[in-house]
């Protein structure tokens, strides 16, 4: 490999890596209007196995909104993360996989504003990306939840 090719390979990781920890941010600010802008145009997220839906950036965007707003307090830590690049229309480096975990601690409220019992969940992201005119976007996230527990379970 030469140090060209070396070098672009190091610039797409960090801009992998910065459209992931772009994921989580959008996720925990709640900037739904940001939130398909990660994706390619008919990108899809998955969430079914957290309870949640399948669907397009967009729709998966209202039903985080809806859904995530009884949380006061809502952080992801995305570890572990391993890229691999792949292969499209015979150009290296046009694709790439990214398997990550989540630990993903959040803060109920009980309507009145106040705080209720934490709620922490763990698990796996699966990113399908793809290089577009405008960087890398996603064209599939998969979350595999692990496991959940409530403070009130400890």
């Amino acid at each position: 490999m030469t140090q060209r090719a070396e070098l672009a390979t190091v610039l797409d990781r960090l801009a992998v890596d910065e459209l992931v920890t772009a994921y989580a941010v959008t996720v925990d600010d709640g900037d739904w209007t940001a939130y398909p802008g990660l994706f390619t145009s008919g990108g899809r997220a998955d969430y079914r196995s957290s309870g949640g839906i399948e669907g397009e950036a967009g729709q998966v965007a209202g039903w985080l909104a809806e859904n995530l707003a009884r949380f006061a307090v809502r952080q992801h830590l995305i570890v572990n993360r391993r890229v691999r690049f792949g292969v499209l229309e015979h150009d290296t480096g046009d694709t790439a996989r990214v398997r990550a975990d989540y630990f993903n601690p959040m803060r109920l409220t009980d309507g009145n504003g106040s705080a209720a019992p934490d709620l922490e969940s763990g698990g796996r992201y699966d990113f399908g990306l793809l290089r577009t005119p405008d960087g890398w976007r996603i064209g599939q996230v998969v979350v595999t939840e692990k496991w959940r527990r409530t403070s009130a379970g400890r």
